[in-house]
């Protein structure tokens, strides 16, 4: 089992100190620079959606993580943290979905919840996990979390 390899992942806080910068200036434009009140509308309301976008960034960190000693995997998200023991793990794969015109993997992993028994498919891209989704299968599936997988 690789021990070099991170165990978890989130959005970039470089990321999101960039978008924190973006949504307070959008807000001062809106504030001082926009002289009319349809603009100053228009861009508060983009200041104010950038703002979420940081808050609900911060708010679900780290987005996906390995369990100690690889029991399992934990995903957070906007009602909080769910853990999936290794044998709720049904699935783990990436699929190449079409954007902008080219093929973008995202990884994704069904999982059943262990107190509810309810069926759970978790979709992580490159924003949410830092790093290309490929590179988190890879060390997933190293440390055999990847159960339709065999590790390398």
């Amino acid at each position: 089992m690789p021990d070099d390899l991170p165990l978890r992942w989130s959005t970039p806080p470089a990321a999101v100190a960039a978008l924190s910068l973006a949504g307070i200036g959008l807000a001062v434009i809106a504030a001082v620079a926009v002289p009319d009140a349809a603009g100053r509308v228009l861009v508060g309301f983009a200041a104010l959606i950038v703002l979420t976008t940081v808050v609900l960034a911060l708010r679900q960190r780290p987005r996906l993580e390995v369990l100690p000693e690889g029991k399992g995997i934990a995903a957070t998200r906007l009602t909080g943290r769910r853990e999936f023991p290794r044998a709720a793990l049904q699935r783990v794969r990436i699929v190449e979905y079409p954007r902008f015109g080219r093929r973008v993997p995202m990884l994704e992993i069904d999982a059943l919840d262990p107190s509810t028994g309810a069926e759970h498919l978790m979709i992580f891209g490159r924003w949410d996990l830092g790093t290309d989704p490929r590179n988190v299968h890879e060390a997933l599936a190293a440390r055999d979390l990847a159960p339709d997988q065999t590790p390398n």
